[in-house]
């Protein structure tokens, strides 16, 4: 078997060496940029990592919730509840994972238990619902942080950097030049665009998840509403006394 190669281009010159350099050369780079921002810029550049993974985490855990899943088992289910056939509609939910099933299989349940009363009944579908949309919000507040705090520490840094730079025109006199108070200057200003590059995809993301819980919590109501307001029958319990 040839061995695989690790370089492109001419693998006997120098685009080899170059090509096995780039990748350390980039990070050499992105560190260097990171650096000319002070120790703001260090906290934005872990701020930045900290709200990608959590963005990812988030989309992760509403696809875990079915979020995206459509609610056909739910239809289904909701319309063999308003036949009449109970178990069948347990069926097709009890094993779901997504909000909505769970949602459903609990009013179901909580409907056709003979031991609750209509009140009851309702009481149990909403504390199930509120579990469910909390856990459907959880890393919300995470991104709001990350919108807030972004800009908060970018001008902090910009502060910081400003106040160096005018210290160092200060200990020039009348030697100083205005390149070097124009280099402080926009090395400061670059903390400022780091936490809005930080802020923005973070303010984007948290809208978008809120659309998307709003529209679940939206089904969800439906669904619960769907179970106590079709067509009354007996109850389990209240029929096998009645046969």
């Amino acid at each position: 078997m040839s061995p695989v190669p690790i370089c492109t281009g001419d693998v006997s010159g120098k685009a080899c060496v170059m090509d096995l350099l780039a990748a350390p050369e980039a990070v050499a780079a992105a560190l260097a940029f990171i650096a000319l921002g002070g120790a703001a810029m260090w906290a934005i550049a872990a701020l930045s990592v900290a709200t990608v993974a959590l963005i990812l985490w988030k989309v992760l855990r509403l696809v875990g919730m079915g979020v995206w899943s459509g609610g056909r088992h739910t239809a289904r289910a909701l319309d063999l509840w308003a036949a009449g056939r109970t178990g069948d509609a347990l069926d097709v939910v009890a094993a779901r994972r997504s909000a909505r099933a769970q949602l459903t299989a609990a009013a179901i349940r909580a409907a056709s238990d003979s031991a609750l009363d209509r009140e009851s009944a309702l009481a149990e579908t909403g504390r199930v619902a509120r579990g469910l949309l909390l856990e459907a919000r959880a890393g919300l507040r995470g991104l709001e942080l990350a919108a807030t705090v972004g800009p908060l520490l970018g001008l902090l840094g910009t502060v910081t950097g400003m106040i160096a730079a005018f210290q160092a025109l200060q200990e020039a006199g009348s030697r100083a030049d205005p390149a070097t108070l124009a280099g402080g200057i926009w090395e400061a200003l670059l903390t400022t665009a780091a936490g809005m590059a930080v802020a923005i995809p973070a303010s984007v993301a948290l809208a978008w998840f809120d659309g998307l819980i709003d529209r679940l919590r939206h089904d969800m109501e439906d669904a619960a509403t769907r179970v106590f307001h079709a067509p009354q029958r007996p109850r389990a319990g209240v029929q096998e006394a009645a046969e």
